[in-house]
């Protein structure tokens, strides 16, 4: 296991950064940003009969996701990166480990310093929810390493179908990250922060620390 994935591997099982209440057990989970999986089988652990949909854009990363969650036939793969549009797109190693990967558009006019890795799919979260037959989601959790910035510009047509949302922010590696995310899912009547993590809520969906 590499030294970012035992880092993971802290976060979710041991800091227990998911371990949350909510007072209906979610249906339907996006985790995007899965990296090996881990965060996506804390969730098929705690909610056995929810939707889990992991979508992690970069090879290596998506090869172990796939062996990890193989136990759990909720979890459903998707080799893709979060976007705001549905196209081809520019996967960029900054040097920040496995679980450092950026996505940029293709001839993008600033271009993210690192070495391009290869091209790979992106998609909205409008078309995951068709896809995959979604009407809403329970819960969203996005861990996308700057890409929220894209993301959430163009939430509006989606952002009122998700009750529940976990996110960690990148602003310190894109300018415009925290601006776009707050603008993007205004709405919510409940925050608070555990971690590197912002947690939203809509009122009839309570979702609190287990200290509150």
């Amino acid at each position: 296991m590499l030294s970012s994935d035992i880092l993971t591997c802290w976060q979710v099982f041991i800091k227990q950064e998911y371990d949350f209440i909510v007072e209906a057990h979610p249906k339907v989970i996006i985790d995007a940003g899965a990296n090996i999986g881990l965060a996506s089988i804390y969730f098929a652990n705690k909610y056995p009969n929810a939707k889990i949909i992991a979508i992690e854009p970069e090879q290596s990363n998506f090869e172990l996701l796939k062996e990890n969650i193989a136990p759990y036939p909720n979890v459903i793969p998707v080799q893709a990166a979060l976007w705001h549009k549905n196209e081809e797109i520019n996967l960029v190693d900054p040097g920040l480990g496995k679980w450092g990967f950026m996505t940029e558009m293709k001839n993008a006019p600033e271009n993210i310093v690192g070495d391009t890795c290869h091209t790979v799919e992106a998609m909205t979260i409008d078309r995951i929810m068709n896809d995959y037959h979604l009407d809403k989601i329970d819960i969203l959790k996005v861990d996308i390493e700057g890409a929220e910035k894209e993301v959430f510009s163009n939430a509006l047509s989606w952002i009122e179908k998700v009750d529940a949302l976990i996110i960690e922010l990148h602003e310190r590696m894109k300018t415009g990250c925290n601006r776009s995310f707050y603008c993007g899912s205004n709405g919510f009547d409940n925050e608070w922060t555990q971690g590197e993590n912002v947690y939203l809520s809509r009122a009839n969906y309570l979702l609190k620390h287990p200290s509150a």
